[in-house]
């Protein structure tokens, strides 16, 4: 009951409030009528005030638009002011001026070369694009340095002068399903030599050894068309790959090669 009593009074000092403003406001009505009453104007009089206040809505120049603005549109009551002096065969040139958007556009270009020209070719702030090669370069080999000294990366290090013969059957099996995608083509299915030797012989053209391999394969013989596959495979791949072709020995495939090198 306290509530609705305390809401009640409320309302009421608010409607009490609104009808004080509301005197107020006749009574300031009333004393400036009192002192200073306005003149009642005649219909002429009125008509005339009419008529002024139309001929200066009409003289009034009229705001352009924000779309007007960035096209360079005048409305048709100023063409008149854009007509230029000389004509021919009576047809004369308006001098519209150039559109804001067009010279907003135009002066970013300038704006944009000097900043350019300034940041890459003066001052050197910004580098060029062969700089930013090779920065990037450097950045993916230190990458490749760090991911290789990673804890479990160590099948990775291996190198032409470190890597070692493997007889493991699960190394074998992932070398021959590298051979058979990438040597296959050059070298036969089983290694008997199409394009490339024969890797089933005793006899080799950069050596026999898994070193001697795995450094063949790493760099490739690009004289004989061999590419360099250190790009395409991991060190740990090729080395299984070296492995693999190592195991081929002595296993005489058919219409093999004739031999190519040197004895091993």
């Amino acid at each position: 009951m306290t509530d609705l009593f305390i809401s009640l009074l409320l309302l009421v000092s608010l409607i009490l409030a609104a009808v004080s403003l509301l005197i107020l406001k006749v009574i300031r009505i009333y004393v400036k009528e009192a002192t200073d009453p306005t003149p009642f104007a005649t219909a002429e009089e009125k008509a005339l005030i009419k008529m002024a206040l139309e001929k200066a809505e009409a003289e009034k120049p009229t705001k352009p638009s924000l779309l007007n603005k960035l096209m360079g549109l005048r409305p048709i009551s100023e063409e008149k002011d854009l007509v230029m002096e000389h004509t021919f065969d009576g047809i004369a040139e308006l001098d519209n001026p150039t559109p804001a958007w067009f010279m907003v556009l135009f002066y970013s270009t300038i704006i944009f070369a000097v900043v350019y020209l300034l940041s890459y070719h003066v001052f050197g702030w910004t580098p060029l694009q062969d700089e930013e090669y090779a920065v990037e370069l450097k950045q993916a080999e230190e990458a490749k340095t760090a991911l290789l000294l990673k804890p479990g990366n160590a099948a990775n290090k291996v190198n032409e002068n470190n890597v070692e013969l493997s007889k493991d059957a699960a190394v074998l099996q992932s070398g021959a399903a590298l051979f058979k995608t990438a040597c296959a083509p050059c070298h036969g299915e089983h290694g008997e030599g199409i394009v490339g030797p024969n890797l089933t012989d005793a006899y080799w053209l950069h050596g026999g050894t898994v070193k001697d391999i795995f450094k063949t394969i790493k760099y490739g013989v690009p004289d004989k068309g061999m590419i360099a596959w250190e790009k395409t495979m991991r060190p740990k791949q090729i080395s299984e790959l070296a492995s693999y072709i190592i195991s081929l020995q002595g296993s005489n495939p058919a219409n093999a090669k004739a031999p190519q090198g040197t004895k091993l």
